[in-house]
């Protein structure tokens, strides 16, 4: 099953080419019942407007769990070691939907960079499970494109924290769906792709995660996890910072993004200017 938000903040689940409705006031709120009863109403797809798929109460962003990504790193001497076991908390403000822009703020960065990710939807509030219980916890999966600042972020991770950088509104594109687990067997069979401009520029599989995904809800079950909560789960190889080339891979206004994960979709966000975004110029420059 495919949940979808869409229409201000309307919930329903998709049936061919069309959404049928469901009885809850947001997604969250449906985690939170164990579910909803269908209203009888259908919308077709194609004229209803998807939102981000959930906001979350919490969305524990990991990272380090490719280590691909690690290796990529070191052939840029990439300033700090990306570390397994990386936790921290997003910015849910920050979180936008499929289709709706990702807005550079260029009186910040410079260097700004994608970087696709397979993300877990909580069904259950739990705390302090093991790997063998996690998957009891599953509520479904949904694509993260966890989108940076690279100057930031370098500087950030002098005092060993970054988020900031990674936090700042419009870089929590989220979508474009949630996609249930009975539709996808096997988290760590799926193939991964994003592209820019129709140019991939990430290419990887789930297989290749260091630790199972059990094994990082389990983890961090210590902090406790609310019904409808995000778990990231870090990003593959292929972004644009660890690039020698990085400077001509960043992004830029008029970009356009998709990411692909087998079984779940495309969410596609493009790259706009501040001034597009918000009708006036940006703000001074704000050197980090």
């Amino acid at each position: 099953m495919k949940l979808v938000t869409f229409d201000f903040d309307r919930v329903g689940h998709l049936e061919g080419e069309e959404i049928v409705v469901l009885d809850a006031p947001s997604m969250r709120e449906l985690f939170e019942r164990g579910g909803a009863d269908e209203t009888g109403e259908r919308v077709p797809l194609d004229e209803a407007q998807l939102q981000a798929p959930i906001v979350p109460k919490k969305f524990f962003h990991t990272a380090g769990n490719f280590r691909e990504h690690e290796e990529e790193s070191k052939q840029v001497g990439w300033s700090h070691e990306i570390a397994p076991w990386i936790v921290f908390f997003q910015n849910v403000d920050a979180i936008v939907g499929p289709d709706e822009p990702v807005v550079y703020p260029e009186h910040l960065t410079e260097e700004l960079d994608y970087e696709l990710e397979l993300a877990v939807v909580l069904r259950q509030a739990g705390k302090w499970f093991p790997p063998e219980e996690a998957t009891d916890y599953i509520g479904g999966y949904v694509i993260f494109n966890d989108i940076t600042a690279r100057d930031i972020q370098r500087r950030e991770m002098r005092s060993g924290v970054f988020s900031f950088c990674k936090a700042i509104d419009t870089f929590c594109p989220l979508g474009p769906w949630i996609v249930t687990p009975d539709e996808v067997p096997d988290p760590h069979d799926l193939a991964m792709e994003l592209r820019v401009n129709g140019e991939t520029r990430q290419t990887s599989h789930s297989s290749r995660m260091s630790v199972t995904i059990p094994e990082i809800l389990s983890h961090y079950s210590a902090l406790g996890y609310s019904a409808g909560d995000v778990v990231s789960t870090g990003t593959v190889s292929g972004v644009a910072g660890f690039s020698p080339d990085a400077a001509s891979l960043y992004l830029k206004p008029g970009d356009v993004m998709e990411c692909e994960i087998e079984r779940i979709g495309v969410l596609r966000n493009p790259v706009v200017s501040w001034e597009e975004a918000h009708g006036e110029p940006a703000p001074p420059r704000v050197r980090w």
